[in-house]
């Protein structure tokens, strides 16, 4: 017999790179204005929201009273956490460090064409595939063991 799992929009379909916006920003960091950096957070924040309400709509439909309200709480914050990082915040600091490490190396070499300010934009969105799959993973077990441990929740029992 066979379970097929529920595909879930935000983190099995390319809608997960919408979560990865703002390091497509952090890579483009050093030849655009910063106005668009900022615009690539609030894709990626609307993401993370979007995804977050989602699941709140789920937990929603999903539940009666009187465990309904707490379901959805729960639902809703653990998305918000698991997104804010692993979509966000995490993925963001990695990219932005790879790219400020690749021009601490520019500024100290005596290659020409090691100067070029196409380098770390190249390096950073080539970076992106190789740290989203450790990402999810770190903070999927950090929260295992710290936030879902503190309040009693698996996402996967709602």
């Amino acid at each position: 017999m066979d379970i097929e799992k529920e595909v879930n929009l935000y983190r099995d379909t390319p809608i997960r790179y919408l979560g990865y916006a703002n390091e497509v920003g952090e890579a483009f960091r050093s030849i655009v204005p910063n106005s668009i950096v900022w615009f690539s957070y609030a894709i990626a924040s609307g993401y993370v929201l979007a995804d977050t309400i989602n699941n709140g709509l789920k937990a929603y439909q999903n539940n009666v009273a009187p465990k309904a309200t707490k379901n959805i709480v729960f639902s809703m914050s653990d998305t918000l956490l698991w997104q804010s990082f692993a979509s966000v915040i995490v993925p963001g600091f990695t990219i932005n460090r790879i790219c400020a490490a690749v021009q601490f190396v520019q500024k100290r070499s005596n290659n020409v064409f090691s100067k070029n300010r196409w380098i770390p934009t190249i390096i950073g969105l080539a970076s992106i595939p190789f740290i989203i799959h450790p990402i999810d993973n770190l903070v999927e077990e950090t929260m295992n063991v710290t936030y879902r441990k503190w309040i009693g929740y698996c996402p996967n029992d709602h």
